[in-house]
């Protein structure tokens, strides 16, 4: 019903920059919160950044300052530009999106991409 597909991420060195981008597609009547997670080996998936349909941010204190994320109401779309990107950055990195299917409810649920390896590496 509702598919959100990943794009971006790799291999990059420390210093470096790289965009990752989520589309959602299906049904879709509202989109509310859409935010980026990340999740190391051995660690716990951790918030990066997410944002609210109206704009507004929120940020994980390590990527602050780094870390940009955006969104495109019109296309469906959250975007998250990393720049310089350190060792600890390395991680599979999903987005969220939590989605309103049908108008007549309230009824919410929360949605994940594939998954895209980000690895920061000389």
């Amino acid at each position: 019903q509702v598919q959100l597909v990943q794009s971006g991420g790799g291999l990059v060195q420390p210093g470096g920059s790289l965009r990752l981008s989520c589309v959602a597609s299906g049904s879709i009547f509202s989109i509310n919160a859409m935010g980026w997670y990340r999740q190391a080996p051995g660690k716990q998936r951790e918030l990066v950044a997410d944002i609210g349909s109206a704009g507004s941010t929120n940020y994980a204190d390590s990527v602050k300052g780094r870390f940009t994320i955006s969104r495109d109401n019109a296309k469906n779309t959250v975007n998250l530009q990393m720049n310089s990107l350190k060792f600890e950055d390395t991680a599979v990195y999903y987005c969220n999106a939590v989605i309103k299917s049908r108008p007549y409810d309230n009824i919410w649920f929360s949605y994940w991409g594939q998954g895209t390896q980000v690895t920061v590496s000389s």
